[in-house]
């Protein structure tokens, strides 16, 4: 199933690589060495949070679809 989260995307200095977070999912959070990785990687986390949160009965939050923001 695809999920339409907001996901933002920044570079981080610090660890040296992309960050991707989803603000709806509190604590997903991936990175990658390139902004397409990234991405990749957050779909997975994405999944992987929504998985355990079934798995413990915690709700999933809707996806607000209000915006997508590239930056």
């Amino acid at each position: 199933m695809t999920y339409k989260y907001e996901i933002i995307i920044y570079w981080s200095k610090e660890d040296n690589a992309f960050i991707a977070e989803v603000p709806e999912l509190p604590g997903c959070m991936a990175h990658g060495d390139s902004y397409e990785e990234a991405i990749q990687n957050i779909k997975t986390a994405i999944d992987l949070w929504i998985d355990t949160a079934k798995e413990f009965g915690d709700p999933i939050p809707q996806p607000k679809e209000e915006k997508l923001i590239y930056a």
